[in-house]
């Protein structure tokens, strides 16, 4: 492969990310909104609003889907921090 066809290459990786980027982003977005619907029922079941377990039962389900070439310890990262931020969401 010679330059021009490693940058087309690129280029065209690139774009692919970009797209990606934008479903990730509709995906978390359709995330938070099932967030908030969960927050506003629990209260009527008498739950409370942070439930460590479930946090666990989501990072091994992570874990058992994940196929690489991210480690758990990265998708444990990442979705702690997704967690973080759907904690402090307002309706």
């Amino acid at each position: 492969m010679d330059e021009l066809e490693a940058q087309a290459a690129i280029s065209g990786h690139r774009a692919r990310i970009d797209e990606i980027d934008c479903r990730i982003v509709e995906l978390l977005n359709d995330r938070a909104a099932l967030s908030l619907e969960i927050r506003r029922l629990k209260p009527q079941v008498h739950w409370g609003l942070y439930d460590p377990k479930r946090e666990e039962e989501i990072f091994a389900n992570l874990s058992s889907c994940n196929k690489g070439p991210l480690y758990g310890d990265n998708l444990r990262e990442i979705y702690s921090a997704i967690l973080h931020v759907m904690k402090e969401l307002q309706e």
